[in-house]
């Protein structure tokens, strides 16, 4: 009896022909960035809402007095580092011909979009090289899969060709982690330092970054002997043991990093450098487009200082650094380093008393490495579909009040904006405690 011929292979599937190969990928992500730009060139000549963030105009402003010899801080409301201007030099620059101008102006949406697509690319390389936060690799195309949160992500690419400079930053960071578990501890201590000039906000990942970099972790490096210290060792030997000659690298190469970019900015623009940059951020008070809790009060503060006893915006700060740098990195840095910089950054945003949609991608960047193990992704209807839907419903909920009061006029603050504020801090407090829960249980 003759045997059956064996069915013919099954076809892949279009989504994992679409990620089998990086080209159609990256190409998607372009276009649909080239898309926005264009769509926004549109919209911010046709239309009174503008579709340009108006931070680009206070980039490209500060960029403009660059370029004549003057300073940034010359702008009134810059508040970002010198480096920031110059990269947007190019947007200052003018010819006879309209379009050619609208193209320059535009040249700095199109460098944040590059860096979205950049740190895509990165978000690749790490899930390939470490499964992120799963601790095993991935094949190249489950990879792309999971990088397409960031690289097709609408939210992300709307905010980058409105001009917001978030995407820099999510190739620092995802630089910066691949930096630190690739044990290239230099580049990581160069990255860590330039991040912390260049946003202040990554600061918050030097001590993850630190305790992660025990001596039996790093023992894994070429020529390494692994260093034990008993159960009975002194105070005195365990504080030795804890300064190992990679944290002490990272620490100083970091550190050097920072005070050298500051020191050269100081030398050239001086007192202004520091207010502006740093000084600002400990008693800043914005109270538009905020999701914070702190929104309200924020206000009465900036209309009515003189009624105002306790001056929450710098006091703010104190259990978001107590969460993000101190109780977070203890007990989840060692288990698992990607989700615990999520779980930091998460809180970090969560608890800052300015919370704009811009800072959703400071965490947002970290998803494609935390997911693919996650409780969220494990457990999609009855845990990862309702976060999901109540994190976007409770945004959704405050952007209706938002709108009222910015568009509309009407005074929304009490009860409305403020119930608003307290249930988007609720729902990611909870999507938070998820995070570090899965970080504890590895």
């Amino acid at each position: 009896m003759a045997k059956p011929p064996n069915p013919p292979p099954s076809s892949p599937s279009l989504i994992t022909s679409f990620f089998s190969k990086p080209l159609p990928v990256y190409l998607s992500a372009a276009i649909l960035r080239i898309v926005l730009l264009v769509y926004g060139l549109w919209q911010d000549a046709n239309s009174p809402l503008k579709y340009t963030d108006i931070d680009y105009l206070v980039f490209t402003d500060a960029a403009r007095f660059v370029s004549r010899g003057q300073s940034p801080y010359d702008r009134e409301t810059y508040r970002y580092t010198p480096v920031l201007a110059w990269l947007l030099l190019p947007t200052a620059h003018t010819t006879d011909n309209p379009i050619w101008d609208a193209v320059w102006f535009s040249s700095g949406k199109v460098l944040f979009a590059v860096a979205d697509l950049v740190a895509g690319w990165l978000l690749v390389r790490l899930l390939t090289a470490t499964g992120g936060a799963g601790n095993q690799a991935m094949d190249a195309t489950t990879a792309r899969k999971f990088a397409a949160i960031w690289l097709l992500n609408p939210m992300v690419a709307t905010i980058s060709t409105r001009g917001s400079s978030e995407g820099l930053l999510g190739v620092l960071v995802t630089a910066l982690l691949w930096a630190v578990l690739a044990r290239r501890v230099a580049l990581a201590g160069i990255l860590l330092g330039f991040g912390v000039h260049f946003k202040i906000y990554p600061f918050i990942y030097a001590p993850a970054i630190v305790w992660w970099m025990d001596a039996e972790r790093m023992a894994t490096m070429p020529g390494k002997k692994r260093q034990q210290t008993g159960q009975h060792a002194s105070p005195l030997d365990r504080l030795l043991s804890f300064v190992t000659p990679e944290r002490l690298q990272v620490t100083l190469v970091s550190l050097a990093t920072f005070l050298g970019l500051n020191a050269v900015m100081y030398s050239i623009y001086g007192k202004p450098f520091l207010q502006h940059t740093f000084l600002h951020h400990v008693t800043r008070i914005d109270h538009r487009h905020n999701f914070s809790p702190y929104n309200t009060q924020l206000y009465l503060t900036s209309a009515f200082p003189e009624l105002s006893t306790l001056r929450i915006e710098s006091v703010a700060f104190l259990p978001q650094l107590l969460l993000s740098c101190v109780l977070i990195p203890l007990v989840t840095a060692k288990k698992d380093l990607p989700t615990a910089m999520l779980a930091q950054t998460f809180a970090f945003v969560t608890f800052n008393k300015v919370c704009t949609s811009q800072y959703f991608l400071w965490y947002m960047i970290f998803l494609p490495l935390y997911l693919p193990t996650s409780s969220f992704l494990r457990h999609k209807a009855t845990l990862g579909i309702p976060a999901l839907a109540l994190w976007v419903l409770s945004q959704g909920a405050w952007l209706q009040q938002g709108y009222g009061l910015e568009f509309l006029g009407q005074s929304t603050f009490l009860p409305g904006l403020w119930l608003a504020s307290l249930g988007f801090f609720l729902v990611n407090c909870w999507i938070l405690g998820v995070i570090v829960g899965d970080a504890r249980g590895k």
